[in-house]
């Protein structure tokens, strides 16, 4: 594929508060540690301290992956764990290994693009930081979160403007989640894509996912590396008791004296201050409890801990005694997750989205009051994929990569005030007359100085006049375009489905079904990690 990039700015589908940490202002340094470019890294490997069990987590990773080849085994499924992975599984029992970490609820087939984008993200940066920092070793991470709760946002996923739903009651975590009713939702995903003619190594990838195993982790994982495992991407399922072992202490500590719930509200009173959309709002508790098929917050009332929605309850002696005997019960809710994930990764970066890289700006204070180093934010790539016939309709409308960004009724204006053998537009006519007007104003005040106001009514009226004029103007040649213009409406629906990016909407099936591994192995061609521009990625 042709890449073509423009900055995020340019597409206007950023939030300012992004946009303002790519260029560095300065407002916003307090809230995070490293700038994200090479220059960042080297100064953040300086110091990194690193508190994570290693052995531990290689060895909870080796078992969490023989797991899924145990099952895959009575299925008489393949399941192979590439070497590569395996290689750097072991590797992150140096000391000179880190980890380039992103992390994503457990969607159905892999739910929106920006799903593939993030693991692609994190595959890129770790071979470039391996090219620059060649004594170390940096192992991609895919974390899955398993033990969010929100199902509906992971139920469902759209492929050509088809909404796939996976129609279930649940409740708990959705990792824990047993895929056997997904029957439906695989069938019509795989009709809706026509895999068992034209992509059969898809449909034998998501067959095997979610009819083989009994866990949606497990599922997941399956289906993440037989995309990725050729990468080296390592995945982790943090829903672990060993794991969670690590982060006991600070599990404790924060419940009972509620530092989180302080130090963010704090933070974000300052980054309100600045203007900036808060995304997350810490809790006196920002820890759920986990049995079963619950996952409920717990609360402090009545000097007791108490589990929502349940006769579950702790004096802070039986928590504290808890905690010790099954961290595995406690979940870390949003703003605690990040704090758990480094300590127990060798982590130095996290790939997020536009509101994660918002909500991580929010964090850095709570990872200063507990002493753990705050990561390098890396804004993920973002790409609009173009087919071949879009790419041809808008090289004959004569549009650039910018353009397409524009909303439709501004493409149109702008293609026909640029295509129109008239000239439509008459700003320069309003800007003779609004000289006139100067000179009339003038003229008026010396006359009488309260005539001025009276005059700059007048030239509001007829700037408005002006301005409906031109719309008319605009609408009118409209009529001589029309066959035009409908090509612009079409390759708007098709590259921005419901008005929004694509990459928030549609699934990577189709695409995957179109050019197989190779869809990737482009992708991770044609993104990057550090530039912070907006791929427009065009068949060639």
């Amino acid at each position: 594929m042709d890449v073509a990039c423009i900055s995020y700015k340019e597409t206007g589908a950023f939030s300012p508060t992004v946009i303002d940490y790519l260029e560095d202002k300065p407002e916003l340094r307090e809230f995070y540690s490293h700038r994200p470019t090479l220059d960042g890294f080297a100064e953040l490997l300086q110091h990194k301290k690193v508190i994570a069990n290693r052995d531990l987590l290689a060895d909870t990773i080796e078992d969490q992956y023989q797991i899924v080849a145990q099952y895959a085994r009575i299925w008489d499924t393949d399941f192979a764990i590439p070497q590569c992975v395996q290689k750097n599984i072991q590797s992150l029992r140096a000391d000179n290994t880190y980890t380039i970490t992103t992390g994503h609820q457990l969607n159905i087939f892999a739910g929106p693009l920006y799903f593939i984008y993030k693991i692609v993200t994190a595959v890129k940066l770790a071979r470039q930081l391996k090219e620059q920092f060649s004594d170390k070793n940096f192992v991609p991470v895919y974390w899955m979160a398993s033990e969010d709760h929100d199902f509906a946002e992971i139920s469902y996923t759209t492929i050509g403007g088809k909404k796939v739903h996976w129609w279930l009651e649940s409740s708990g975590a959705t990792g824990r989640i047993n895929p056997e009713t997904l029957r439906q939702a695989l069938n019509q995903y795989k009709g809706v894509l026509g895999m068992e003619h034209y992509g059969p190594e898809l449909a034998a990838i998501v067959e095997t996912a979610y009819t083989r195993f009994d866990r949606l982790a497990d599922a997941t994982r399956y289906m993440v590396n037989a995309l990725f495992g050729r990468y080296g991407l390592v995945i982790v399922d943090a829903d672990n008791k060993q794991l969670k072992q690590q982060f006991a202490a600070i599990i404790e500590r924060d419940i009972i004296e509620q530092n989180s719930f302080n130090n963010i509200t704090a933070t974000n009173e300052r980054l309100t201050h600045l203007g900036v959309h808060i995304q997350v709002n810490p809790r006196e508790i920002n820890f759920f409890y986990m049995q079963g098929a619950i996952r409920e917050r717990l609360v402090f009332e009545d000097e007791l801990y108490k589990v929502l929605n349940t006769d579950i309850s702790f004096t802070e002696k039986a928590l504290k005694e808890e905690i010790k005997k099954n961290p595995a019960k406690f979940s870390p809710n949003v703003v605690m997750r990040p704090l758990y994930q480094e300590c127990i990764l060798p982590n130095i970066a996290y790939i997020g989205g536009g509101a994660e890289v918002v909500y991580w700006l929010e964090l850095k204070s709570n990872f200063d009051f507990y002493g753990i180093d705050f990561p390098l934010l890396i804004l993920r790539n973002s790409g609009l994929v173009v087919r071949k016939a879009s790419a041809a309709k808008i090289k004959r409308m004569e549009l650039s990569p910018a353009d397409l960004f524009k909303s439709t009724d501004e493409l149109k204006n702008y293609w026909i005030k640029k295509h129109s053998d008239h000239t439509l537009s008459i700003q320069n006519e309003w800007a003779a007359l609004s000289t006139i007007f100067d000179t009339l104003k003038e003229r008026a005040a010396k006359i009488d100085p309260t005539l001025g106001p009276s005059t700059e009514a007048v030239r509001v009226r007829l700037k408005k006049a002006i301005d409906n004029l031109e719309k008319k103007l605009v609408r009118s040649e409209k009529h001589n375009y029309h066959t035009r213009l409908e090509q612009i409406e079409q390759i708007k629906a098709e590259l921005f489905p419901g008005g929004s990016l694509q990459e928030r909407n549609e699934n990577f099936g189709l695409l995957y079904v179109k050019w197989g591994q190779s869809f990737i192995d482009e992708l991770i061609a044609g993104f990057e990690p550090l530039d912070f521009e907006f791929a427009v990625l065009t068949e060639a």
